[in-house]
């Protein structure tokens, strides 16, 4: 077996010999590897926060949206080319880090830093500012005056890593907003927002002061102290017993986004489920729970289908598991954890139980199985599966049925994945939003959000600045001093 051995993170004016270093072990089919993390004392924290947030308005606040757009189209299209070694290392590394199939890294990959190309970040900016020349100079306002978007000093990213590449999203967010921003490594997946922000500063050497990443064992209080009372925003991932901790460590003044635990499911109408549609229709639904193996918030756990097509929701479920096997031969589910494996086998044991109370309920694939469907015959509330591919379909009889019972999940509602006609796409869109659902999707997208999504119905980029005004008066006032004045 082959050790292999690389170097996370980015941390500009430090030398290696000025850190301590932890080493993160992972393993593969046929390689080791070891991940040495830099750790910071809570006094080189604040050493790095003050040389960034220098650094961001030194240089950062100077270019425009356009201008930090083409930097990261750059180094996107550096990320996209199979050729460059950023790229090679990625492909090789990243499946060792996540244990995910090779392949689906691969394509899962690619699939994503598409979103963040020259057009997509364009859009992306106008989701939120209808005049992007907000963020680089006051602009007129229709009520008078002029307003003008200005990004924090310093962001500090606390980044999940159940999905590669996630840290990319908000550390784009930071740079077009102009924030200086310090990224804390996740322990699952430490490398990728390491490797883009030294990809950028190749790209664009003047940003070399304006971003760091490093790391430290969560839960760390002293660290996070120090480094948080820095930031002007600390935006923070992962699960809400981690959220809570961090948000404690964060000062009264700083501004805290929190995106917490979600969770996602599809809903497939009688219209998708005739016999030309159903197996198209399963496979799509298929690919959302193989993609990452759930580990997503926008990843289904459930799927409820309506009664009434020539397709029952019974057959649908077994159309499902036949994808899923499918899939399995392609795409081959990771090693799981222990804590992983014991979870998937509760989930088993459970829905094995419901067989006896519920006869016409179903569990479907082999135990032991990388994957399984549990087929319920009565209408059953949201509930998470165990992930790794578990998956339950839910039959009923009206898919408007199904909103008041998701409703009751309302704190946790994200994404649905919708098969139905266009009349039923728009009524149920409404009905879903007021239950607390923010993103609709079509099977097959759930786990690729568009440029510009709303994440959990917030917007990206203007949850991270403050509007800066002139008032109208002030405008007339200056008048009566300017030299012309009589």
């Amino acid at each position: 077996m082959t050790t292999l051995h690389a170097v996370a993170g980015y941390l500009p004016g430090l030398q290696p010999e000025e850190l301590a270093w932890q080493t993160l072990h992972f393993e593969g089919p046929g390689d080791r590897l070891e991940v040495a993390v830099p750790e910071l004392s809570p006094a080189q924290w604040v050493a790095l926060a003050e040389r960034v947030k220098q650094g961001s308005r030194a240089y950062l606040k100077t270019r425009t949206v356009s201008q930090i757009i083409a930097v990261v189209d750059r180094a996107v299209a550096r990320l996209l080319d199979p050729a460059d070694p950023w790229r090679q290392q990625a492909d090789r590394l990243l499946p060792l880090v996540t244990g995910f199939d090779a392949e689906m890294v691969r394509l899962g990959l690619t699939a994503y830093l598409k979103t963040f190309r020259q057009p997509q970040l364009q859009r992306f900016v106008a989701e939120d500012f209808a005049n992007p020349k907000l963020l680089d100079e006051f602009q007129p306002r229709p009520k008078g005056g002029f307003a003008k978007a200005m990004g924090p000093d310093l962001l500090v990213h606390i980044w999940a890593g159940n999905v590669p590449g996630l840290p990319v999203w908000s550390l784009i967010s930071g740079l077009l907003v102009k924030a200086g921003n310090i990224g804390k490594l996740p322990g699952a997946e430490p490398l990728f927002a390491g490797w883009f922000a030294r990809l950028l500063v190749e790209e664009d050497p003047g940003l070399a002061d304006c971003l760091a990443v490093g790391w430290w064992k969560g839960g760390d209080a002293a660290r996070e102290q120090a480094l948080f009372a820095q930031a002007d925003v600390v935006l923070a991932y992962g699960g809400n017993a981690a959220l809570q901790a961090v948000r404690q460590q964060v000062p009264v003044t700083t501004r805290f986004l929190g995106y917490g635990h979600k969770l996602s499911f599809g809903m497939v109408s009688r219209a998708a489920l005739d016999a030309r549609k159903a197996q198209g229709t399963a496979h799509l639904a298929a690919y959302d729970v193989v993609r990452y193996d759930q580990q997503g918030c926008y990843s289904p756990q459930l799927f409820y289908v309506e009664r009434g097509g020539k397709v029952s929701p019974r057959d649908f479920s077994q159309y499902l598991a036949h994808e899923l096997a499918s899939f399995e031969h392609k795409f081959a589910r990771r090693v799981l954890p222990l804590d992983d494996a014991a979870s998937v086998a509760r989930w088993q044991q459970d829905h094995e139980m419901q067989l006896f109370a519920q006869p016409g309920n179903a569990l479907i694939g082999e135990a032991g199985a990388p994957w399984r469907v549990a087929y319920a015959d009565q209408l059953q509330p949201l509930a998470p599966s165990a992930l790794n591919r578990t998956v339950q379909v839910v039959a009923v009889d009206r898919l408007e049925d199904v909103v008041p019972v998701i409703a009751r999940s309302r704190a946790f509602l994200q994404t649905v994945g919708l098969a139905a006609a266009p009349a039923e796409l728009f009524a149920l869109a409404e009905a879903l939003g007021r239950a607390g659902v923010t993103r609709i999707c079509a099977l097959g997208a759930m786990t690729a959000p568009e440029a510009g999504w709303h994440h959990d119905g917030r917007f990206n980029l203007l949850d991270l600045v403050q509007m800066v005004e002139i008032e109208q008066s002030a405008e007339l006032a200056a008048e009566r001093f300017a030299p012309y004045a009589d």
